[in-house]
């Protein structure tokens, strides 16, 4: 057969094998596909797993009673002023192992301890996931004869030690401030809420400052609810005649200016209350 044929026959073969192909038989894998139904269970986990699981929490429960026996202790005839920081959650001067331990909520796990004579420092055990309180994560806890003498906070200045009431008067104040510029500038952005939490936290830091009363009274008022920022307006008046502040002169006319509207504000939620 010559070369021309096989030419010729050479679509006639694609084609033919083509059409082979196409008509073979198809292999469908028939496995029926599981559904899940209401009330069906999934199967048992693995022992492995189940164990593990387990393990983890009988660990979690473990520590969680052991916090709270923690925290019975500290609370167990506290003085006022450690009773207080220890329900802010924050450390003091004064306290003692167990009290450091509920304020932070931890548990010895979380520490090293160093004795030296009748002195004892408590280090972070994972700097990475130190214990913290209320104001900031803790670096370091001097006690002396059993009562904490010092306290180092790190914070994002560096590092901070208190170790008198006069330090903790100054972070107190310092904080206080921070936390109200941080509401000024929510509340001139129309966040009175944002504004409203750090107010609040402002205030239990610093009780003296009579002008948080009424920045949390303007915020209540924005906020329509009449009846706490009636109450506000009221402590700020009676804060700063208890202060006995006299507003007068250009030092202080933006207080004179805050007690006037705070007098019309209260005038007018009174009657809107009745």
């Amino acid at each position: 057969m010559s070369s021309l044929r096989f030419a010729h026959l050479a679509p006639t073969l694609f084609i033919t094998a083509l059409a082979s192909a196409c008509m073979s038989t198809k292999h469908v894998d028939e496995t029926p596909i599981t559904l899940m139904r209401n009330g069906d269970r999934i199967a048992e986990p693995t022992r492995a797993t189940d164990a593990a699981t387990t393990v983890a929490l009988e660990a979690r429960i473990e520590g969680r009673n052991k916090r709270d026996s923690i925290t019975a202790a500290a609370y167990a005839g506290c003085a006022p002023p450690v009773c207080a920081a220890l329900g802010r959650g924050e450390l003091a001067l004064g306290m003692t192992e167990a009290q450091v331990l509920a304020a932070t909520r931890s548990t010895d796990l979380s520490w090293t301890s160093r004795r030296s004579g009748n002195v004892d420092v408590l280090a972070p055990r994972d700097l990475e996931a130190s214990p913290r309180d209320a104001v900031a994560p803790v670096a370091l806890v001097q006690l002396a004869n059993g009562a904490v003498a010092s306290i180092t906070y790190r914070e994002p200045q560096g590092l901070r030690t208190v170790s008198s009431a006069a330090d903790v008067d100054g972070a107190n104040r310092a904080r206080a401030v921070a936390l109200s510029k941080e509401g000024d500038a929510l509340a001139a952005a129309g966040d009175f809420t944002g504004a409203l939490e750090r107010y609040d936290r402002a205030s239990v830091v610093d009780r003296a400052d009579a002008e948080l009363q009424y920045k949390m009274a303007t915020s209540l008022d924005k906020l329509l609810r009449p009846i706490e920022a009636e109450l506000r307006y009221k402590l700020f008046l009676h804060q700063l005649e208890l202060q006995k502040i006299e507003a007068h002169g250009n030092a202080n006319a933006k207080l004179a200016e805050a007690m006037l509207v705070a007098r019309e504000r209260i005038v007018v939620l009174e009657r809107r209350n009745r």
